[in-house]
């Protein structure tokens, strides 16, 4: 397993695309997560892949060291597509943290939750009139 500590001022590439680049590194940056405070571990990833997943280490350990959380992530069998998606799971993580009730993911479930009792309620008036 190898420990990667990057320099702050390195740039992020992990073979995506500018926008999505940009977008991590603002995201980053909003929720104060910084490469110097991250520990990256590779693993052997588990699961479908076959072979290819068998042999190499894609699946990428994150550990922000200030907070003590950890994700683990092998969604790609692409370790650069895996180092990604590790520090965006780890910007949402942070932000439910640091925000509560106002970050995305608890807007989003708020919002998804108001809508399913939209339809609860609706659902039962028309039984009622039927």
């Amino acid at each position: 397993m190898a420990v990667v500590r990057l320099h702050p001022m390195y740039m992020i590439n992990f073979g995506i695309t500018e926008r999505k680049r940009q977008e991590l590194q603002q995201r980053m940056h909003n929720c104060n997560l910084l490469e110097n405070d991250i520990e990256e571990k590779f693993v052997r990833s588990s699961g479908a892949g076959g072979q290819k997943v068998n042999k190499s280490s894609t699946c990428v350990q994150l550990k922000h060291i200030p907070s003590g959380m950890a994700v683990k992530v092998q969604k790609s069998r692409s370790q650069g597509l895996n180092r990604y998606y590790a520090r965006k799971q780890m910007c949402e993580l942070l932000e439910n943290k640091l925000l509560g009730k106002e970050s995305p993911k608890a807007k989003k479930s708020a919002k998804i939750r108001k809508q399913k009792d939209r339809r609860k309620r609706k659902n039962r008036k028309s039984r009622m009139e039927n």
